[in-house]
């Protein structure tokens, strides 16, 4: 028994700075002196001696999350040993930027390497598609470790190979860079409850690089009439 627990559950190797643990966890190697920011509450287990810390974003941070709705609750682990983090039983992507940028849906951020830069930033072109609509996303750049969440296993979709059209609902990344057409694809009369498809809108993403889309449409709209 014990032998058949360790064999399908233990701890993965040592390896890269931030990997998956399974479909549903990512396990942070933590070092001294090399900070990760993560989720707060996300942490499920660690070993050795590692603390968190609430951080509080910078003022201007702090105006654009009550302006966009698009705040992420962060906290800062420090220390050394395996940090494992999860966010309710999501699934967990985790990728390694080299100096590029990546724009985020702000909850499916689970962690990332403090040596990122982060902001809170309007997606272009999307006010102008949409009146009276905006859409912000966090966006980091740099290089270093990120680990995302998903609401199921996502799709990666390379947007070299031909226009690539996303529900907003369904979005959790893309690379920045990408030229962005918002598209309409419904009449007026459609949008009417009981009458549409429930495909009104989606954003088209074209350009080297790529976009993660969940397999779920997030309940909560992205689009935000502050904006």
């Amino acid at each position: 028994m014990e032998g058949f627990l360790t064999q399908q559950y233990q701890p993965t190797p040592i390896g890269d700075r931030m990997s998956n643990h399974g479909s549903k966890m990512a396990k942070v190697i933590m070092q001294p002196g090399v900070d990760i920011m993560a989720k707060a509450g996300s942490m499920v287990a660690y070993k050795g001696l590692i603390d968190f810390n609430p951080n509080p974003p910078a003022m201007g941070n702090l105006i654009k999350s009550w302006a966009t709705g698009e705040g992420v609750q962060l906290m800062q682990a420090t220390g050394q040993g395996e940090l494992y983090l999860a966010d309710y039983g999501a699934d967990v992507v985790v990728m390694q930027l080299a100096n590029e940028a990546l724009s985020v849906n702000g909850p499916n951020i689970l962690a990332f390497e403090n040596t990122l830069q982060w902001g809170i930033e309007r997606v272009k072109d999307v006010k102008m598609a949409f009146s009276g609509m905006g859409m912000f996303n966090v966006v980091l750049r740099g290089q270093g470790w990120v680990a995302l969440t998903s609401r199921g296993t996502p799709a990666v979709l390379d947007t070299r190979e031909a226009p690539t059209f996303v529900d907003t609902d369904a979005l959790v990344a893309y690379t920045e860079g990408l030229q962005i057409t918002p598209r309409r694809t419904a009449k007026f009369s459609s949008l009417i409850p009981g009458r549409g498809s429930g495909e009104a809108f989606q954003l088209g993403f074209q350009g080297q690089g790529f976009v993660v889309v969940q397999p779920a449409e997030d309940a909560s709209s992205k689009f935000s009439v502050r904006g």
